[in-house]
């Protein structure tokens, strides 16, 4: 099991930067996919950045290619999001998302989300 916890949503205006940040517990040395999804309202969930542990290999969705940056303190356990150049289309609430493998299986945790609101 693995347990996660984001923070550092809020109100942006657009051009502006926030960083969100994930914190995981439990079963982090199974951890092979750190990522970052978003859900606006009446939309669909999508990833945003993923980062794959085996290949140490970082993908972006297109929209977000330039401006924003997926990292991680691996010896803390920690994601982050780096959000630059922000704009109202980034609004949403965005989840941190963790797969594990364990007994040759992947498993996929979700954080409880955090709100990013881009208005001026």
């Amino acid at each position: 099991q693995v347990q996660l916890v984001e923070s550092g949503g809020g109100l942006v205006q657009p051009g502006g930067s926030l960083r969100l940040s994930c914190a995981a517990s439990g079963s982090t040395a199974s951890i092979v996919v750190m990522a970052w999804y978003r859900q606006a309202p009446g939309k669909q969930r999508e990833l945003v950045a993923r980062y794959t542990k085996n290949v140490d290999s970082t993908t972006y969705a297109d929209s977000v290619k330039g401006r924003f940056t997926i990292s991680r303190d691996s010896p803390k356990n920690m994601v982050y999001l780096q959000m630059n150049n922000l704009k109202p289309e980034d609004a949403a609430v965005y989840y941190c998302e963790m797969e594990t493998l364990q007994n040759s299986r992947l498993w996929q945790y979700w954080g409880q989300g955090t709100q990013v609101t881009v208005a001026s």
